[in-house]
């Protein structure tokens, strides 16, 4: 076992299942509030979603209790731990702005940052690739 396991769970499969039935699914079995104690993210190309659990839990026995679940079975949901990374994808960055400002930005801890340890900007994407010195940094 890590000493340190992600905040955050993958949801696997959820086509049967509506961004606000999971939503209440998720509070149910976690008996957590979204949006204050955990986010939901839906990434529709990939038919996945994603929980951040802003309140610290045993990220492991959610997924436990999620693989239990009655519900979770019925809509064939498949749930486990996002994989810490040090690096994540900003997309949508206005044309013009620096490595430098992204840096910076990401330093943040009011955005939920760290220390930056690389930043490779892609102007024709919108997009930059930004790498942590730790994973602690990417939430």
């Amino acid at each position: 076992k890590s000493a340190e396991t992600s905040p955050s769970v993958v949801f696997e499969n959820i086509q049967g299942c509506s961004l606000n039935c999971l939503r209440v699914l998720l509070e149910n079995i976690s008996g957590l509030a979204v949006d204050d104690e955990f986010t939901v993210e839906v990434i529709p190309e990939i038919d996945v979603a994603v929980a951040t659990f802003i309140k610290s839990i045993d990220t492991e026995e959610f997924v436990k209790k999620c693989s239990q679940n009655k519900r979770v079975k019925e809509f064939k949901v498949a749930a486990r731990l996002l994989e810490l990374t040090h690096s994540i994808k900003a997309e949508n960055i206005p044309a013009g702005v620096s490595t430098d400002y992204i840096t910076v930005y990401f330093e943040s801890p009011r955005n939920g940052g760290g220390p930056v340890s690389d930043v490779q900007l892609f102007p024709e994407e919108n997009s930059a690739i930004v790498t942590f010195c730790d994973h602690k940094g990417n939430a």
